[in-house]
């Protein structure tokens, strides 16, 4: 177990590349390699997995170098459209479903930016876990501890791996409860999940359409800001400021409750090398997070959202279905129309008193996820114990979905021990005040370890 991946994040190969101390080709290659052996089994889809790779990709064309993802391979969630390639979505239902005929915006940006495609990515069934399991195609173990196959998180569960095993230097994927965030916590990498609006969700396809954020796996905090530009065809502004320049919210309901030993002991002592180093760091009740479960209590919008897109298919198709996800979609049968309409403007009059609730902090500090992986082998056939695990997962991060806010995860452990995530987070468009800060964070963090 290891507080940073392997082989180094895409700034530093893209510098190797630049310098001609690597070759674009055997970049790619080291990327194939990976991405076919042990660890990464399961992490591809077979729809378009790295053997599948179009012989256009296995080359960086020339001076495809000067740009911020030249050369850099990366893989895409199974969620979004690629021409020529069928979008699954983790399913067998779809998987005789037409090709794409182009690239999703998302991709094009990519592509555009210079990236290698590498292979589409493994993932929760049309995205509704949080615990990374597919019974279709197979789970994808947590590299962090090869010795007990652990779960990867989800829904980007392959795209983590990709990542965290060094297939791929970027991963691309969604966050619509802690889908970016939940997997880069138990696998040790970093999540930023951006404001939903900053990148347009056209063709990939819907879980929910309030909540739905595409975002990205990464290996460091550079790499997340330089892929969020790419993503959202925006400049984060980066003021540098030292950590005895931010205040920050710690928050006291429910996301620091039954956190597991490991957890607990790396927050604690994030925190405290956080006031070392001069940030203001104040407890606050934010009694609002306990709202959350009577504004969803008919059932959320990612239930009743869900299950609009897949209404006639699982009518059709319901056996196909993974039954723990067909019975979260069918949850949202049972909403009212008049029902929803509450519910959204319940949100949004959360949103309105979290955000002055907010007001005078740079950002909150949080644990990701209160849990450290648990191994594959006691979620995959208890129920009870399946969902108990989803829901502690979910817990945390999808108070910022609610939020329409915006969060970044990294890692905040130890060596030999199970990855840890921080979680720090905002209300919408404090994204780059949130990537800012995280620059220091990493920063404090790493030279805590030297």
């Amino acid at each position: 177990m290891s507080q940073t991946p392997p082989s180094g994040d895409l700034h530093a190969v893209r510098q190797a590349l630049q310098e001609g101390h690597l070759q674009p080709r055997d970049v790619l290659a080291q990327a194939a390699h990976t991405a076919q052996s042990p660890a990464c089994q399961h992490v591809f889809m077979p729809n378009a997995g790295p053997g599948d790779m179009p012989e256009t990709l296995k080359t960086t064309p020339s001076g495809a170098l000067d740009l911020p993802l030249g050369g850099i391979p990366v893989s895409i969630k199974d969620l979004f459209d690629v021409a020529g390639q069928t979008t699954a979505a983790g399913s067998t239902v779809l998987a005789q479903a037409a090709p794409a005929q182009s690239d999703c915006p998302a991709v094009a940006r990519l592509r555009k930016a210079g990236a290698a495609v590498v292979g589409r990515t493994n993932m929760v069934e049309f995205a509704f876990s949080g615990v990374g399991i597919n019974p279709h195609y197979g789970t994808p173990a947590n590299p962090a501890n090869p010795d007990t196959p652990r779960i990867p998180g989800g829904s980007s569960s392959g795209a983590a791996v990709s990542v965290a095993t060094g297939a791929a230097l970027v991963g691309l994927g969604s966050d619509t409860g802690g889908s970016i965030r939940i997997p880069a916590a138990l696998c040790g990498i970093v999540g930023f999940k951006s404001t939903a609006r900053l990148v347009p969700t056209a063709g990939a396809l819907p879980l929910s359409t309030s909540l739905d954020t595409v975002c990205a796996l990464t290996r460091s905090v550079r790499d997340a800001v330089t892929v969020h530009e790419v993503l959202a065809a925006r400049e984060v502004a980066l003021t540098g400021k030292p950590l005895s320049g931010y205040r920050l919210a710690v928050a006291g309901t429910l996301m620091q409750d039954a956190l597991g030993r490991t957890v607990a002991q790396a927050f604690e002592r994030s925190l405290q090398l956080l006031r070392d180093a001069g940030a203001k760091i104040v407890e606050i009740p934010l009694v609002e997070i306990g709202e959350l479960a009577a504004i969803n209590a008919t059932g959320g919008l990612s239930a009743a959202e869900s299950y609009v897109w897949h209404r006639k298919l699982i009518a059709e198709h319901q056996a196909s279905y993974d039954p723990r996800v067909a019975l979260r979609i069918l949850r949202g049968a049972s909403m009212g129309a008049a029902d929803y309409i509450d519910l959204v403007a319940a949100r949004q009059a959360w949103i309105a008193r979290m955000e002055t609730r907010l007001e005078g902090f740079d950002a909150v500090l949080s644990p990701t996820v209160p849990l450290v992986a648990p191994p594959i082998a006691s979620v995959l056939n208890d129920d009870a114990e399946f969902f108990r695990v989803n829901g502690l997962l979910l817990r945390n991060t999808s108070v910022v979905n609610m939020l329409d806010g915006c969060a970044i995860s990294l890692p905040c452990h130890t060596p030999g021990q199970l990855p840890v995530g921080l979680m720090l987070w905002h209300a919408a468009m404090h994204d780059d005040t949130v990537l800012d800060l995280a620059l220091q964070v990493e920063a404090a963090l790493a030279l805590s370890l030297q």
